[in-house]
């Protein structure tokens, strides 16, 4: 069942199931901490929206040059150390200048990684098993999505509102992410192909991309425009009267069936077809969002948390797989990093519509027309032959 777990594999995943225990103690105490120092919802989703577009400019041009030297394992070791000595940073001052800095340190450490990190495990998979690899990444990965707010929990239980601590804590295991990171040993090709670096060229993926991945990209960036900060649900339950530990375990709630699912769906994608993975997985998106647009009750609230988590398992791995699968292997880290690149700018765009959106008409409306938009790309999707 797992013969596919190579000691890289299993490293990678490792190091990103202690990353996420690092950055998960602090993803849903962020908006409770910058609502209790006075930010509102459309400062926190234009905040968050723009570290996603410094990391979006790092992810296509980290994942291209990746390509371009054909290494993969200093960008890894590199991103995952800048991210952990970010994350201090945050709760050092209540200035937006420094949680600005802290959130664009964190998503530029993720963008110089995460296109070398994905080519790296696509090294160690061939065809019929990647959305398989990816997906047990993917679960580990949400384990310490569900450890890190479990300790968020503990900690607040006993110091109450006492959120800057827990900044400092997120260093612990971030050090072992980046200590294990350092035992991967990076495949040797056998031939290197000579390639001039160009500042520009790594920009300019879409120019030698092939057309069936540019076609189905522009679908994901448009699903991107609909697709805010995870940020937004956390704060409507808070907005429904749900105390603070109780928002963060709803959180971890999502992320739990997260990593239940998220491999087995992946090797269901793999098996069955990914396009129609993912198309399930977008049906359950719009739905949960429609919940959460006509709903205040927190036992739905809660479903509709549940049916977040299905969405993630559905659709994270398989669009990765999906993109690799359109693309040349000798520009796997490009074609990843250009997506996660250009979808960062549409999430600018989305969480400063939705922040605005919440402010001058109501967290439901925001919640609704983002599930409206959603289900068109649902019907072009299934209009669509491959």
């Amino acid at each position: 069942m797992f013969r596919f777990i190579t000691r890289t594999v299993l490293l990678l995943s490792l190091i990103s199931l202690m990353n996420d225990v690092s950055s998960e103690m602090l993803y849903p105490v962020v908006p409770l901490y910058l609502a209790q120092i006075g930010y509102g919802t459309f400062l926190i989703g234009m905040l968050e929206g723009v570290a996603e577009l410094v990391a979006g400019l790092s992810k296509i041009y980290m994942g291209s040059l990746s390509d371009s030297f054909e290494r993969r394992l200093p960008f890894v070791n590199i991103g995952y150390a800048l991210s952990i000595l970010s994350r201090p940073i945050i709760g050092l001052s209540a200035l937006a200048g420094f949680i600005f800095l802290g959130r664009s340190m964190d998503k530029v450490g993720k963008g110089i990684r995460t296109g070398a990190r994905d080519a790296l495990l696509s090294d160690e998979c061939n065809e019929e098993n990647r959305a398989e690899v990816f997906g047990f990444h993917r679960s580990l990965d949400t384990v310490g999505a569900i450890l890190g707010p479990l300790i968020a929990i503990i900690f607040l239980s006993y110091y109450p509102k006492d959120y800057k601590t827990i900044f400092l804590i997120t260093m612990l295991p971030g050090v072992v992410a980046v200590f294990l990171s350092f035992l991967i040993k990076e495949k040797k090709r056998s031939t290197i192909t000579p390639r001039n670096y160009s500042f520009i060229r790594n920009f300019s993926f879409y120019k030698s991309a092939p057309k069936q991945y540019l076609s189905l990209l522009i679908l994901l960036l448009v699903f991107g425009l609909a697709n805010s900060s995870d940020m937004f649900l956390l704060l409507k339950a808070k907005q429904i009267g749900v105390p603070d530990n109780r928002v963060i375990m709803l959180y971890m709630l999502f992320n739990l069936v997260y990593a239940v699912f998220a491999f087995p769906i992946g090797k269901m994608a793999d098996r069955f077809g990914r396009k129609k993975m993912l198309i399930y997985g977008l049906v359950i998106y719009a739905i949960t969002y429609f919940i959460f647009g006509f709903s205040e009750n927190l036992i739905i609230i809660s479903l509709a948390f549940i049916g977040y988590g299905l969405f993630y398992a559905f659709s994270q791995s398989t669009i990765k797989a999906l993109l690799l699968q359109q693309v040349d292997p000798s520009q796997k880290a490009g074609a990843i990093g250009f997506y996660d690149g250009l979808n960062s700018f549409c999430l600018l765009a989305s969480n400063a519509m939705a922040g605005f959106v919440w402010y001058r008409f109501g967290s439901n409306v925001m919640f609704i027309s983002s599930a409206v938009l959603v289900t068109s790309v649902i019907v072009i999707f299934m209009m669509k032959k491959k």
